[in-house]
């Protein structure tokens, strides 16, 4: 996900997108943890999508 897709989006969709993206990041540390996960560099990536849906949603609280 780009950053430029998440700067379009108001702050109730972004915070939807982050209620998924912590969802899908639960998942798949069950994923990990009962050794069914065969892709963990899925881990990483949902961790930076968070990291980058919470600094757009400061950015933007900030801007206001």
């Amino acid at each position: 996900m780009k950053s430029s897709e998440l700067r379009v989006k108001d702050t109730s969709q972004l915070g939807k997108e982050l209620e998924e993206l912590l969802r899908a990041q639960f998942n798949l540390r069950m994923q990990r943890a009962t050794q069914q996960l065969s892709n963990t560099s899925q881990l990483s990536k949902v961790r930076r999508d968070i990291a980058r849906v919470r600094t757009i949603m400061r950015e933007k609280v900030a801007a206001k």
